[in-house]
């Protein structure tokens, strides 16, 4: 029996951060399952390694020093209920920010 890939826990547009490393960032993308590289995989030590059938979501990430794009399983990430604003510079291309602070894809966006 196939296992039927779990429904994703955060949507396109909300500010998510990691649950152990000092970094947040903006839901651009989510895939169903793990599909990047094994090599990328593989590069991950094993005792945090997480499971391929859950949802990655490709983030528009920041820490202290820098902005880049991230890739992250569902079971490392919580919600950031901070209300900051994400600084990454494609944030603004691809999504407007509302009244209440959350993120909303433009309609020139990615989606």
């Amino acid at each position: 029996m196939i296992d039927k890939p779990r429904t994703a826990k955060f949507k396109i547009g909300q500010v998510v951060r990691h649950r152990f490393y000092p970094f947040r960032g903006v839901v651009f993308d989510v895939d169903p399952t793990f599909s990047n590289t094994d090599e990328w995989y593989e590069s991950i030590p094993q005792e945090i390694r997480p499971k391929k059938d859950q949802p990655f979501y490709h983030l528009f990430a920041e820490n202290a020093e820098s902005e880049y794009v991230a890739y992250v399983s569902e079971q490392n990430l919580e919600a950031d209920t901070s209300g900051d604003p994400v600084r990454h510079p494609q944030v603004d291309e691809v999504f407007e920010r509302d009244d209440e602070g959350e993120y909303r894809a433009r309609r020139s966006g990615l989606h």
